[in-house]
């Protein structure tokens, strides 16, 4: 009975050292993340020397080439990096072979954008990752489109033709032409083209015929010229003998002479200045005019174009009424008298009357 109590008591402390190891081996305190065991070789979740944490990020590089249309390498293309972020950005310039590389580029999303001289700019984006080495795709720049500024400046001849349109449309109380008188002081030089249209449209004017006829008129109610006699046959001699003067004159003095001498037949309306600066230069161009070159000169036109229409005169007017050089002479003077008088009236009356003035003598006085 005792034997058998012992053996019991023996295997119940046999059972129960047994179990003593494992008891204390599931109670050791958990490990510590990131600590090293007390196993030799045994370590944490740290990371060794040659592996790459998680959050670490490693530059790369960017490569590409770029060709022209043809598919030609480019050199000298500037190749420019840019970031959304405004960080700074790289540039390099393509080789000679075409092909450029950025180095030492940080990962993330970038844009390229690449120019040269003649070429139309290209551009060319992606998404650089760490410890990539990103090749672009082949950027081919298209020619620029060529750009030409066309300035249409019209010439000296197509600027008086404009101005001779303006004076032709100058006419006193909108009836009688005033075609001879301008009223820019800049006004361009006329061709001799355009002095003979302007003599030709002055003298086929039917203004111009209604005025000779008044002038024969007045002619034979005076009997000027006797030996025309009077009566319809008399007055027509007269008229016709006014309106050869007329057109003598005006063809002479304003194209044929002028065109030869380099001269302006026009008057240049002054309209500032006193009174009396106006009233002499007014006079002083009855025997001085603009030169086509824009300078002052003597009107040899006008004078000698007078000498030459009263030389023709004596051609038609009746044989008692040539006085020969006398009346020449008396024809050359009475065209400076009446050259004088006309420049007074266009530059104190005639522009208050004529209703076509350019606006850019509206202001003056």
């Amino acid at each position: 009975m005792r034997r058998c109590t012992a053996w019991v008591i023996w295997v119940i402390l046999s059972a129960l050292s047994c179990g003593f190891p494992a008891a204390a081996q599931s109670q050791q305190p958990p490990t510590v993340p990131g600590a090293k065991s007390g196993v030799p070789g045994a370590q944490g979740t740290g990371a060794s020397p040659g592996e790459q944490m998680p959050d670490q990020r490693m530059s790369g590089s960017i490569s590409g080439t770029v060709v022209d249309p043809t598919g030609s390498a480019i050199a000298g293309a500037q190749v420019r990096l840019s970031r959304g972020d405004q960080s700074l950005e790289l540039e390099v310039l393509s080789g000679d072979d075409g092909q450029f590389s950025l180095a030492n580029v940080a990962p993330g999303p970038f844009q390229l954008t690449i120019t040269l001289a003649g070429f139309a700019t290209q551009a060319s984006s992606g998404i650089l990752r760490s410890g990539e080495s990103y090749t672009v795709p082949q950027i081919a720049l298209a020619l620029a489109t060529a750009v030409t500024e066309v300035r249409v400046v019209p010439s000296r001849v197509e600027v008086a033709e404009d101005q001779i349109k303006v004076q032709e449309k100058q006419r006193v109380l909108g009836v009688v032409p005033n075609f001879y008188v301008t009223y820019d002081q800049n006004a361009v030089p006329l061709t001799s083209k355009q002095k003979f249209e302007l003599a030709w449209k002055t003298t086929l004017d039917p203004v111009s015929f209604g005025l000779t006829g008044v002038i024969a008129g007045i002619q034979q109610a005076q009997n000027d010229f006797s030996g025309y006699g009077q009566g319809a046959q008399g007055y027509g001699k007269r008229y016709g003998a006014s309106y050869a003067d007329f057109v003598a004159g005006t063809y002479i003095g304003g194209a044929i002479l002028p065109s030869l001498l380099k001269q302006d037949p026009r008057y240049f309306y002054k309209g500032s200045g006193s009174k009396r600066s106006r009233f002499l230069y007014a006079i002083a161009n009855s025997v001085i005019c603009k030169g086509d070159d824009g300078h002052w000169q003597a009107n040899y036109s006008s004078i000698l174009g007078s000498f030459a229409a009263g030389g023709i005169s004596n051609l038609y007017y009746p044989a008692k009424n040539r006085d020969g050089a006398e009346l020449t002479f008396e024809n050359t003077l009475i065209g400076m008298g009446e050259s004088a008088a006309v420049n007074l009236l266009q530059e104190f009356v005639i522009r208050k009357l004529t209703p076509n003035v350019p606006n850019r003598a509206a202001a003056n006085p």
